[in-house]
């Protein structure tokens, strides 16, 4: 296993920390999501700004008590990124190589056994992998990228609480890991409006094309019911504003420099969605997964915390 010479490198510079009692987060003013007073017990949801994906990474799990809350010496850890375009870090239409790679090295840190990563991938596999930076990201930190790409790596399970989707094939790890861990970037969709959280979990079935018939957001908020993530991790480095997630150009894409951190699903996502200047109750799979009682939408019965990286 190749070293990563930072695996041991964490944020040494002092952070803010504060805790929202009701409050509201939209884009373009982020600060109103925080209060001031100190938390005195784990957060629901921790929001950072102004830092590179890494330190930000860093500074987020800080706020959790550190990467072991998840994840055990010995475990298996699977991440699951948004890989799904063959276009460049850039671009905004994957998540960062920066933050992928310093989770990888966060968990191997614990001690764990494994840490594989993967997505099924919109656009050519192989190809998303190497120019979306991942694979090498992945790779020089020590982890395993494995492919996505053939229905043998996929097992049907049924959902019996689904409405709409009542079974489908899930990648294997997903399955066998024990923990999972949820990293997409935030980004418009012409399809379901944004690209979140619960949309990213797309990429780990075989045969997501169904959901576009049966239901998109239903489907979307279906399949939560399988495994929900261990921790969900929104890259907010670069967001999509519009013409999501292919047909992006370079005035579409803004760097925002924001990091989401929950083990709550559909909070980190009604979240972002805020953070978009959209109701979360506008985005019908955040809606239906909160009605189902996957998560909570309500962002003012969540304990938030705050970690401000600038200066």
């Amino acid at each position: 296993m190749e070293k990563f010479d930072n695996r041991r490198t964490f944020l040494k510079k002092s952070v803010t920390l504060s805790t929202l009692a009701a409050g509201t987060l939209i884009f373009g003013g982020i600060d109103r999501l925080w209060g001031q007073n100190e938390p005195t017990v784990l957060p629901d949801l921790v929001a950072v700004k102004d830092g590179e994906p890494g330190p930000m990474f860093d500074a987020a799990i800080a706020g959790f008590g550190g990467i072991g809350h998840f994840v055990k010496p010995g475990d298996t850890v699977v991440i699951k990124p948004n890989i799904g375009w063959n276009r460049e870090a850039e671009s905004g239409a994957n998540t960062h190589p920066g933050l992928v790679k310093r989770i990888v090295a966060h968990c191997l840190d614990a001690g764990v056994k494994k840490v594989y990563v993967f997505d099924h991938a919109v656009d050519n596999g192989p190809k998303c992998y190497e120019n979306s930076g991942i694979a090498f990201a992945v790779k020089s930190a020590g982890g395993t990228m494995v492919p996505a790409t053939h229905e043998k790596y996929y097992q049907k399970v049924d959902i019996s609480q689904g409405k709409k989707l009542k079974s489908t094939k899930i990648h294997e790890l997903i399955l066998a890991s024990d923990v999972y861990i949820n990293v997409p970037v935030l980004k418009h969709h012409g399809s379901s409006g944004l690209s979140l959280a619960m949309k990213n979990q797309m990429g780990v079935v075989w045969n997501r094309g169904t959901y576009h018939f049966k239901g998109l957001h239903q489907c979307i908020a279906d399949f939560c019911h399988v495994r929900k993530p261990d921790l969900n991790v929104m890259d907010g480095y670069r967001i999509t504003l519009r013409n999501g997630p292919s047909r992006a150009g370079k005035d579409d894409v803004v760097v925002r420099k924001t990091l989401l951190l929950s083990t709550d699903i559909v909070a980190i996502d009604a979240a972002a969605a805020r953070m978009f200047g959209k109701d979360p109750k506008e985005i019908n799979h955040i809606l239906y997964a909160h009605t189902a009682g996957i998560g909570t939408m309500d962002l003012s019965k969540l304990n938030i915390q705050k970690i401000s990286l600038k200066g």
